[in-house]
């Protein structure tokens, strides 16, 4: 019996190696490694036999291994494709302007006054599309409005802008910022801009920037004042000229519609006779007397002209003699025009007509009348 075990395991092996497979070979070759993206999954085949060496290592016993083989799919291999990224653009790095518009400058100082619109006017260089502002304005430490703003291109798109509409309910200092938070698009920054809110309530003798700013609009409106800073004397006559070209009556008073009219700029002398080139006119229905260069205005007066008893001659004339200082009868600086009829300086110089004929001027004002005719400048008097 053991004899013929012998020789059937010596059989066996015979039958095995006649395939070509062994235990040791089936092992070393192992399976076949895959090294595609995405396979197929492998097909094995296995095969059940008596090894010699297991027989050898038992005496009389049988011992099974399971060789396993394995066949290689078919593999099919996926190609990705890489689309190389583009870098976002950097930040642009801008800068605002701001801009007080409607606003007034003293000594270059910008002012306002209570309850005035103002606008506010931005420019942001260069212009990035989808931007925003935030604007905030305080009095003192209180903030009266806050707004957030679209940036809007201007017509060739080098630049944006934005505006604002803002009144000061109050005197005291404005401070208007604008800050734009960054973005992808665009770094943040910061402008400021500061504007004072003056205090109206003024009367003769005030001082400060309230009367300079007075004086700057009725200079600007060609009335005949020196920028003193002084509520003074120069400055209720040319107030009383400017209520006179307004059609308000006489009055040396600075109320809320006269100053509203001043900013305004409202009133302007109306030249009749522009061809007589640098000459005089004095408008009697006014009260006015104006220094003009053909169309152009340069200065206004107060007169007081002939009373109803002894009126001033109406026509155009042209100054033909000339006395400065004081004549015995108190003429002071003279520029004759027609016979005995002149424009000088007189104490009272009334605002209404008192004179025997001349244009009187109030003394502070008829050395600077003096200084600018001359001899055969022309003389227009009419109503």
């Amino acid at each position: 019996m053991r004899r013929h075990l012998v020789y059937s395991a010596a059989a066996l092996a015979a039958t095995i190696a006649s395939f070509g497979l062994t235990a040791g070979s089936a092992f070393a070759s192992g399976p076949v490694p895959t090294t595609s993206t995405t396979a197929a999954t492998p097909t094995s085949t296995t095969t059940t036999g008596t090894t010699a060496s297991a027989l050898s290592a038992t005496a009389g016993a049988s011992s099974t291994t399971t060789t396993t083989t394995t066949t290689p799919a078919t593999s099919t291999a996926t190609t990705t494709t890489t689309t190389p990224t583009t870098a976002p653009a950097p930040a642009k790095k801008a800068k605002a302007t701001l801009y007080l518009l409607n606003a007034f400058f003293v000594q270059r100082q910008a002012v306002i006054v209570p309850n005035r619109p103002m606008q506010v006017g931005g420019v942001v260089r260069p212009y990035v599309p989808g931007q925003w502002v935030d604007i905030k304005s305080f009095l003192g430490h209180k903030l009266i409005k806050s707004d957030r703003l679209r940036i809007q291109p201007s017509r060739n798109g080098s630049y944006g802008g934005f505006s604002e509409k803002l009144t000061i309910p109050g005197t005291g200092v404005v401070r208007i910022t604008v800050t734009h938070k960054r973005t992808p698009q665009m770094l943040g920054f910061l402008a400021q801009r500061g504007i004072a809110s003056l205090n109206e309530n003024v009367g003769f003798g005030s001082t400060g920037p309230f009367v300079q700013l007075i004086q700057q609009q009725l200079q600007a409106l060609h009335f005949y004042i020196p920028q003193t800073g002084v509520f003074d004397q120069g400055t209720a006559l040319a107030l009383d000229a400017y209520h006179r070209l307004l059609g308000t009556g006489v009055s040396q008073s600075l109320d809320g519609p006269t100053i509203s009219s001043l900013l305004d700029g409202r009133g302007a002398f109306k030249v009749r006779y522009p061809g007589d080139g640098t000459h005089v006119e004095g408008n009697l229905s006014k009260q006015l007397l104006a220094l003009i260069h053909g169309s152009s205005v340069y200065r206004i007066y107060p007169i007081s002209s002939g009373k109803p008893s002894t009126p001033t001659i109406l026509g155009r004339f042209h100054v033909y003699y000339r006395v400065p200082g004081y004549l015995p009868d108190g003429m002071y600086y003279s520029s004759f025009f027609f016979s005995g009829y002149a424009i000088h300086g007189y104490d009272p110089a009334p605002d209404y007509p008192a004179s025997h004929g001349c244009m009187r001027l109030p003394i502070v004002d008829a050395i600077s009348v003096f200084q600018w005719i001359t001899y055969g400048d022309g003389v227009d008097v009419y109503y």
